[in-house]
């Protein structure tokens, strides 16, 4: 029985793709383990894109399917890979805002719960019933463990890092004995003003951000303009391999301008406050 090389090269190209999208796969990037592991829908959408790329490689090799168009199934779906990584990112950032918000909330709550007279297991169970990641804190404190230790576990966490100095407060008071509700008070202070410091340096970042999106935008307004002044742009990307190649490096570079964009804000972000 004969091979078709189309079919070959079409399987080669989806086990690649399944190797790169599908994490933890053979050959992939392994998860690290001080990260949290992609969720439900993140990893359903990359077996997804798995699946159209194999879909589209079995197509090919029926001969159902011409190999232009799987190119451009190809570029399509990398352009929507990129677009839902950008936004997964842009979903993160929010998370991390909403939790390094509540850590403030949570630190000051047991603030106040303490200068009320509350004891540090009572201030803890509060603070856990208004945030749950604190659950196992309180748990820990009930039991008699090391709360210390229980808030940088806590503070993994994606946005959850401010829960480091809690815990050194933490810890440095009930090894001097001097007042936690005093120490909880100026880390209260501090992350206040570092999420002031944070707001304006995220606003300088927006502006950034949207500026390059303006740019990756541009190509498409070129091509209505195209479109709009009698000419056939889209015929001539979507129906020719020359046009096809173009597509492609276009999509490529400003993925990885936005790509570049990011990393950059990112960098400026571990730095900052």
């Amino acid at each position: 029985m004969s091979t078709n090389p189309a079919l070959v090269a079409t399987v080669l190209l989806a086990a690649a793709a399944a190797t790169v999208l599908v994490p933890g796969g053979g050959g992939g990037v392994a998860a690290r383990p001080d990260r949290a592991r992609p969720g439900g829908g993140a990893r359903a959408a990359r077996l997804a894109a798995v699946g159209a790329v194999g879909v589209a490689a079995g197509a090919v090799g029926s001969g159902s399917l011409p190999p232009r168009r799987l190119a451009l199934l190809l570029v399509l779906l990398g352009a929507a890979l990129a677009a839902a990584r950008l936004t997964a990112g842009r979903r993160r950032r929010r998370e991390a805002a909403t939790t390094r918000g509540r850590v403030l909330e949570a630190c000051e709550e047991l603030r106040a719960e303490l200068v009320a007279g509350r004891t540090t297991g009572q201030a803890l169970a509060r603070a856990a019933a208004e945030w749950a990641p604190l659950g196992p804190v309180a748990e820990t404190d009930r039991l008699g463990g090391d709360v210390p230790a229980a808030l940088r576990t806590a503070a993994r966490r994606p946005g959850a890092e401010d829960l480091v100095p809690v815990a050194a407060a933490w810890h440095v008071a009930h090894r001097t004995g001097s007042g936690l509700a005093d120490a909880l008070g100026r880390v209260a202070e501090d992350l206040t003003a570092q999420r002031s410091l944070r707001r304006v340096v995220e606003g300088e970042l927006a502006s950034a951000r949207a500026t390059a999106r303006l740019v990756a935008g541009l190509p498409l307004l070129s091509l209505l303009m195209g479109t709009g002044a009698g000419g056939d742009p889209w015929g001539f990307l979507l129906d020719s391999p020359a046009g096809l190649v173009c597509l492609a490096l276009g999509v490529a570079l400003g993925g990885l301008g936005l790509a570049w964009i990011e990393a950059i804000a990112a960098g400026v972000e571990r730095t900052g406050p």
